[in-house]
């Protein structure tokens, strides 16, 4: 297959520069001039043909869990299964990706990924509908590669599109990344209605081979820096080093802190299982529906996010964004009927789609180019960690209170924990994305690109 040639870094073809650069656009309509790049259309393409299986095994799994132990604290359990792979190999490759080349770590991650995916397809046909030690093993194995892959992907992204492109690639990704979490549930709940787990898991191996094919026509993707051989100790040390930079950040730092507080505390994901067999249970199809809510108001927010990208007080939209994530998780607890419970869900998802795009591109923007695999590896473990969290909190609060006390109470702690953070740290609450920018020589999200890459946080990765 042929490899697709580096964006051009002149001042002729500034691949940041098509953020508005064509056509000077200021709608509401997402920003697609980033597909115009070749190399980033296969990191898209490749996105969007993993997400639909990933987001079955997401369902899959779950209800696996519950269907062998009748649990909804197992189910939070599972979640926790899948945490300490997540924080040991985002940390460690986050690392990875700043001290080899990273086209490769992708490849490898997405062969790994393909066959767990696979064999989790084999475990659902043995006998009694699988087993429980064999089904947390390998939902592991997937936990850590994905811990690896995805921080891996989102450091290539400013290399790719140029700094001024940041924003608008982030909101495309994420918002195929929701079209695959909308259809991917209700496609699962279909499977699992039928009684073949097997497929949805088999749709996800499929993903990962299609994606490493795409991954295979990218260039060389080199970290921003000469390494030499990669070895355990110098990626644990570049650890350390990515905490000590971060240490020195107040500001993306606290975007770590209000995720991990909103996912903790009000991620719902746990209590569906019980829900579509319990409240929702004359409804059809309710397990996919509630696990595709969130996302079809964050697919809404994608496709109408073109507004997102030009926001300059992203501190302030984020918090705002968060307290509305808060006051729908509300809702759903409270919810009598499931089309209710479906929209508070998407209410949610709205607002978190404005608040991952904006952190996203803060600290993608803010990071050195040899220091972007460790920021994302955190971010990965925070983004994907939260929820993990918030699973074992609903489930176990569910467990004892009831559902509709694990998810007001969440909500209710949420937008508290948001006018707090706003008072107490007023740096964040005011963060500016021009001021940003001028302090650290970068284009402005939405501006043009600078002239050369002489302005850029270290050398271009293609």
């Amino acid at each position: 297959m042929k490899k697709d040639p580096p964006a051009p870094q002149t001042s002729q073809a500034r691949p940041g520069s098509l953020q508005r650069g064509h056509d000077g656009r200021r709608g509401w309509a997402i920003d697609t001039s980033p597909l115009r790049i070749p190399a980033f259309r296969r990191l898209f393409w490749g996105v969007a043909a993993t997400m639909l299986g990933q987001q079955m095994t997401l369902v899959a799994v779950p209800f696996q869990v519950y269907a062998l132990t009748g649990s909804s604290l197992l189910v939070g359990v599972t979640s926790i299964v899948a945490l300490v792979p997540l924080v040991v190999f985002g940390l460690l490759g986050g690392a990875i990706a700043d001290a080899m080349d990273r086209r490769k770590l992708m490849l490898i991650t997405s062969t790994g990924a393909a066959v767990t995916s696979a064999l989790l397809g084999v475990q659902a046909l043995l006998p009694g509908g699988g087993n429980l030690a064999l089904l947390w093993v390998l939902t592991a194995c997937v936990s850590g590669f994905a811990a690896v892959n995805q921080p891996t992907r989102a450091a290539v992204i400013p290399a790719v599109v140029g700094p001024s492109g940041v924003a608008a690639a982030n909101a495309l990704s994420m918002t195929v990344r929701q079209a695959g979490v909308i259809v991917g549930p209700l496609l699962a709940g279909v499977l699992i209605g039928l009684g073949d787990l097997f497929l949805a898991y088999a749709v996800d191996a499929v993903g990962f081979i299609v994606a490493a094919l795409l991954l295979r026509g990218l260039p060389p993707l080199p970290p921003g820096r000469i390494v030499g051989r990669l070895r355990i100790g110098a990626a644990v040390r570049g650890v350390g080093e990515g905490f000590a930079f971060l240490r020195t950040q107040p500001v993306l730092l606290m975007t770590f802190v209000v995720d991990i507080i909103a996912m903790t505390f009000a991620w719902p994901q746990a209590v569906f299982p019980e829900l579509s067999v319990t409240r929702f249970a004359e409804s059809p199809n309710s397990l996919g529906w509630l696990f595709a809510g969130v996302s079809i108001g964050a697919l809404v927010m994608g496709l109408s996010s073109g507004w997102v990208t030009r926001v300059d007080r992203q501190g302030a939209f984020v918090l705002g964004a968060i307290v509305v994530w808060g006051i729908a998780i509300i809702g759903f607890g409270l919810a009598p009927t499931l089309w209710l419970a479906v929209l508070c869900l998407a209410v949610a998802g709205a607002g978190d789609m404005v608040s991952a795009v904006l952190r996203t591109s803060m600290l993608q923007l803010a990071a050195p180019e040899d220091m972007r695999g460790r920021m994302q590896g955190v971010f990965i473990v925070v983004v994907a960690g939260g929820p993990r969290l918030g699973d074992l909190r609903a489930g176990a609060l569910a467990s004892a209170a009831g559902v509709s006390v694990a998810m007001v109470s969440g909500g209710v702690v949420i937008v508290v924990a948001m006018v707090v953070v706003a008072l107490i740290v007023p740096s964040f609450w005011f963060f500016r994305a021009s001021r940003s920018a001028q302090e650290t020589g970068e284009a402005r999200p939405g501006s043009p690109a600078p002239e050369s890459g002489e302005d850029r946080p270290g050398p271009s990765a293609v």
